[in-house]
């Protein structure tokens, strides 16, 4: 066993299950194990290295911006984090943004916003959100509140109060559970971590007129459907409405920490000096590269993103051994007879990375995948899905 696994065992909190490969270095959608072992990642760091592993034109950008100035105090002005709002707003619709570093403090962020605008316009005691069953928001004890699954609860309690869950794909208790309490409705229109499901375009519509004829906020988690994943820039895109607020994170920095909340023009002007504020949210360096992601992420990127998702839900569905594959764009579940940890693990030792999320395989490869490499990946799952025990 490699030393490195030991002192990460010593000197590590306990809080991720690892798998037993030390990863050294890569390019592109390729990386390799310090024995030298090549693997395709279908990963990408959880959606996060958008173009792959040290990207050429990423790479340029960060390592000329730690030359100039690798941080300074949100004091003061610095031109990438300006660059980077302006090409945020433009490619979302949305009016203004505030940085941070995580997808879970850009949820923090949308709920804070969310809550002082009820405060502002319907009183104190409008401050509850609306968010649905098997939704993932985030790991801070607001966003565990968030979120609708009681296994990531219990041993954390008590959350913050605050928060109301109702099923996925039900106008009808969405409608039921926003009262006169009720500050913001808040969903992912893809449930990544609750199993990579893509919600009904009837369903988001409907969320998007309750909230209208509620006088209430509509908050779109973006934190890992954002910057391309599903095909457009952002996936609520796909159902052409228009959100109040946006969290995005993940795909946004390239590899590198950042987190954006984009606010609507009802929230643009919601917070002043000292309502809210992070020490390293802006970064000019993360917000450097992720003007390099961003400045990529066009029409061609995204047409060949969808292109490419069809060639893999063509390959993998009716497969053998493959239930159900699902999603949205390069955000792929594929439900599987077999153990989805199972088939994950055949997947590796035959040198394909993969996720799983809940019962499913979990597939988030680099955007720009060549095709070739990518469907090479798919014939290993399909070999792995296909396996009797």
């Amino acid at each position: 066993m490699s030393q490195i696994f030991d002192n990460d065992k010593e000197y590590i909190a306990s809080t991720y299950n690892r798998f037993p490969i030390a990863i050294t270095h890569g390019k592109g959608s390729f990386v390799y194990d310090e024995n030298g072992k090549e693997y395709i990642d279908l990963t990408s760091g959880i959606g996060v290295t958008s173009f792959g592993i040290a990207d050429s034109e990423w790479v340029n950008a960060v390592t000329a911006q730690f030359g100039r100035v690798q941080h300074m105090s949100n004091l003061y002005y610095t031109e990438p984090c300006v660059k980077l709002a302006q090409m945020l707003t433009k490619k979302s619709g949305m009016k203004k943004v505030f940085f941070s570093n995580s997808g879970a403090e850009a949820n923090e962020c949308a709920i804070k916003a969310a809550r002082k605008y009820a405060f502002e316009h319907k009183g104190a005691d409008c401050f509850n959100i609306v968010t649905l069953f098997n939704s993932f928001h985030g790991r801070t004890i607001t966003t565990l509140a968030a979120t609708g699954q009681d296994v990531f609860h219990s041993q954390f309690l008590p959350l913050t109060e605050g928060f109301k869950h109702v099923p996925a794909n039900d106008a009808d208790a969405l409608k039921a559970a926003v009262d006169g309490t009720v500050a913001a409705i808040m969903l992912e229109c893809v449930q990544g971590e609750g199993g990579v499901i893509a919600l009904d375009e009837s369903y988001i519509k409907a969320a998007r007129q309750i909230a209208d004829e509620n006088g209430i906020l509509l908050i779109i988690d973006e934190v890992q459907t954002g910057n391309g994943r599903t095909g457009e820039m952002y996936a609520y895109q796909n159902y052409k409405i228009t959100p109040d607020i946006v969290s995005t994170a993940k795909g946004l920095g390239g590899g590198l920490p950042l987190g954006a909340t984009l606010l609507g023009e009802k929230v643009q002007d919601i917070f002043s000096p000292g309502d809210h504020g992070s020490t390293f949210g802006g970064n000019p360096v993360a917000c450097a590269g992720a003007c390099s992601i961003v400045s990529r992420i066009d029409e061609n990127l995204l047409s060949d993103v969808k292109r490419k998702s069809k060639l893999v839900f063509d390959a993998l569905q009716g497969a053998k051994g493959v239930k159900s594959v699902s999603g949205l764009g390069l955000m792929i579940g594929v439900e599987t007879v077999r153990p989805a940890k199972e088939v994950l693990l055949d997947c590796m030792q035959n040198g394909v990375l993969c996720l799983t999320a809940k019962t499913k395989l979990r597939l988030l490869p680099a955007l720009n995948i060549p095709e070739d490499v990518l469907m090479k990946a798919v014939e290993v799952i399909k070999q792995a899905c296909s396996k009797e025990n």
